[in-house]
Order: structure tokens, then C-alpha cells, then sequence
């Protein structure tokens, strides 16, 4: 990077990242209502979300291509092309139980290639961002996929139920998605500390790079803090398909699961942001999903009323913002530059894993226990979390420590 370039304001990471929100609330929302109201159970719409998962998990196996190979906006154009062709073939396919097996193929390749836009704009965070504005970047990143989300789920849902075809809403997802290459004007190519003119030496750097990081006591809580069922947010990938136990209309399941959720939840990104830029990191991302269980005992309990499913939706999509940020200021603040697309996704596709996991449990509570078995579950889990961070931090002697670049 040239010595006079500007770095990129954070809000430019909030338009690259909105295709990989637009996905999952397409699916999460829009599909998943217009499923289950076809008489598709929560369990298969569960299974379904957790399909789609798989290849965030796995995301940092093929990291390594964006961080030695081709150039990153050539990476961001590829995946955007490819990711709006699948969420245009989601809503071509018929909705019907016979479906399931190929829409399922089509999820999990849709997914696999939005995930190199994660891990394009991961790399673009961790190079055009300054140390002091690491939670702000996290702040808008996930504000974008958030926003995402609003756009693929509510505006998608209350399209789909106005619009004659179910093609016609994703089209036109699809076109948003593409607009969102634009946001590479904004943005630098990164001048990579690991590239030379041999890929077998760039790949030698990358490991050395990544094992730098992995190994610090730091880098070592921040990795298992990743993989703990805390913050994952994953009952409410299935809060639209909960809707009729609340007696929720779709238009309520819309606005609260969708625009008003997207916008609830980028507040609580902007909060988390900033809190993130003035104490300690991994803490804050504990305390965030600590207000997340909080929110799923309150849901658990309240009457099953529309009103109260408002509420506490309402509620549990501000402490998932404050968790989405968190989560990326204290990665960043690990990862520095290098290796950084593999090296964010690594500690990204580690969080995953209790993603699918929560997905999976909070289907299965549901199915033998009902929304209340679902909601106490994701507390639990949390709770447990919680507990196996502070043991381990304890263990490592990791101090409670300020931002690091006050360090």
C-alpha cells in the first residue's frame, strides 16, 4: 500500500459484505416461512440452514487461495457472480418436499462461493483498516451482512408475498447482489507481506505466519473462544419458522425477522463496535453473548403472544449485533495483516462450528420440547461457554488487557 493512500472508511465494508447477508436472509427468512407454511417441518428447514453452514465451516482450507493466488477484487468478482446465480436458482426451483435434495445442493454451492466474499473482505478489513478503528470496521461489516439480511429475508419475504413468482424476488436479489461490486472502488488492493513471485514459498510464509499467530496466548483464547456456543444467534435463524407458535402473521415475521431486524441489529453492531474500541475485546464479546441468553430465558418465559414475540426478537437481534461485532474486533485486533484472509476465516470457520451445532440442537429441542426446550437450550449452552472461557483464560494467565493498539 502506497504511503499516501488513504484507508478505506469502514462503511465500505458494509456494501462488499451485503450479498453474503442477502444469502442467509433469503434462505433464513424468505425460504424458510414460504417452506414451512408449505407444510416442510422445522426440523428440515432446520437442517437446511445448517447445510448452509458447512462451507463457512470449512472456509479456511481454500483461505489460502485468496492470500497467495489471483488478486482479491478479481477473488470478490468471481464469488459475487457465482452467489447470484445460485440465490437466482433458489427461487426458480418449485417449493415442494420433493425439491429438498436439490435445493440442498444448491444451498451448499451457493454458499461455498459467497464465502470467498467473506474472505475477500475479510483481507480488505485487515489491510485498509487502522488499528484504533478495528471494532468500527467489525461495527459496519456486520451491519452490511446484517443489513443483508433484512433485504434477502423481510423485503424478500414481503415481496414474495405480493410478487406472482417466486423468481421474480430473487432476480431482483440477485441484480442487488451484483451492484455490490461497486464497493471495489473504494478499497485498495492489498500489497500482501507474504506474496513472492514463487507459490510454494507464499505458502511456506502463510504457515509461518498463521503458526506466529495461533501460537500467542492471545491468538490461543481467541481461537477457543471461537469455538465455544456463545453469541451464535442461531435461534433466530429459526424465529420465522417459530412464527406460528407466537401467532405471528407474515407481515409481522417480515418486518421484525427483516427490515426491523436489520435495523435493530446494525444499532447493536454500531454499540458493539464502540465498546470494542474501548475495552478489551474478547471480554466484550463475552459479556455481548452473555445479553443474548438473557434474551432467550426472556422469550422462553414471556406469554406466546405477538406481542411478546416482537419484544424479544426485537431484543435478541440487538444482542446479535453487539456478538457480530465483537466477534470480528476481537479477530482483527488478532490477526494483524499477512496471511490475513486465512487467518480471519480460520478463527471464522471455527465460530461456525457451534453455529451448526445450535442450529442443529436448537431444531432437536424444539421438535421434543417445544419453543421453550429450544430457547433454554441456547441459554445453557451459552452459560457453559461462558464458563469454560474464564477457566482457560484463567489457566493461561491471560490478564484483562486494553485495545491493542494501546498496548
Amino acid at each position: 500500500m502506497t504511503p499516501n493512500h488513504k484507508q478505506a472508511h469502514p462503511i465500505v465494508f458494509l456494501f462488499l459484505i451485503l450479498p453474503f447477508g442477502i444469502m442467509q436472509g433469503y434462505l433464513t427468512v424468505t425460504l424458510a416461512f414460504m417452506y414451512s407454511r408449505a407444510g416442510i417441518s422445522v426440523e428440515q428447514v432446520a437442517a437446511l440452514v445448517g447445510l448452509s453452514l458447512l462451507p463457512s465451516i470449512f472456509k479456511f482450507v481454500w483461505a489460502p487461495m485468496v492470500d497467495i493466488t489471483l488478486s482479491v477484487k478479481k477473488w470478490y468478482l468471481i464469488a459475487n457472480v457465482i452467489a447470484s446465480t445460485g440465490i437466482l436458482m433458489m427461487g426458480v426451483l418449485p417449493i415442494k418436499s420433493g425439491n429438498i435434495p436439490l435445493l440442498g445442493i444448491i444451498i451448499f454451492l451457493s454458499f461455498f462461493a459467497v464465502t470467498f466474499i467473506s474472505l475477500t473482505v475479510s483481507n480488505f478489513m485487515a489491510y485498509d483498516t487502522l488499528p484504533e478503528a478495528k471494532g468500527r470496521a467489525g461495527a459496519y461489516y456486520n451491519i452490511g451482512g446484517t443489513g443483508g439480511v433484512g433485504l434477502g429475508g423481510g423485503a424478500g419475504l414481503w415481496m414474495a408475498e405480493r410478487l406472482h413468482e417466486n423468481w421474480m424476488v430473487s432476480a431482483i436479489l440477485a441484480v442487488v447482489c451484483l451492484l455490490s461490486c461497486l464497493g471495489l472502488f473504494f478499497v485498495k488492493e492489498p500489497e500482501s507481506t507474504i506474496r513472492v513471485k514463487r507459490v510454494a514459498t507464499n505458502l511456506l510464509n502463510l504457515l509461518k505466519d498463521i503458526w506466529v499467530t495461533v501460537k500467542a496466548k492471545a491468538g490461543v483464547l481467541a481461537l477457543f473462544l471461537s469455538f465455544l456456543p456463545l453469541g451464535t444467534g442461531a435461534a433466530g435463524t429459526l424465529f420465522a419458522a417459530m412464527a406460528k407458535d407466537w401467532g405471528a402473521s407474515a407481515d409481522t415475521v417480515a418486518i421484525i425477522t427483516g427490515v426491523l431486524g436489520g435495523v435493530v441489529t446494525s444499532v447493536g453492531c454500531l454499540l458493539g463496535g464502540w465498546i470494542c474500541d474501548i475495552i478489551n475485546r474478547q471480554l466484550a464479546y463475552v459479556l455481548f453473548g452473555a445479553s443474548q441468553a438473557i434474551c432467550a430465558v426472556g422469550m422462553a418465559y414471556c406469554p406466546h403472544t405477538q406481542v411478546f414475540y416482537i419484544i424479544w426478537t426485537v431484543a435478541y437481534s440487538i444482542a446479535n449485533g453487539l456478538a457480530y461485532a465483537g466477534f470480528t474486533a476481537f479477530v482483527l485486533e488478532v490477526i494483524g495483516k499477512g496471511a490475513a484472509s486465512t487467518k480471519y476465516n480460520l478463527y471464522g470457520g471455527f465460530s461456525n462450528i457451534p453455529i451448526y451445532i445450535m442450529t442443529i440442537v436448537d431444531g432437536w429441542a424444539n421438535t421434543r420440547f417445544g419453543p421453550r426446550g429450544l430457547l433454554n437450550a441456547e441459554a445453557l449452552c451459552a452459560a457453559g461457554g461462558i464458563v469454560l472461557f474464564f477457566i482457560l483464560k484463567s489457566l493461561l494467565g491471560v490478564k484483562t488487557i486494553s485495545p491493542q493498539y494501546e498496548q
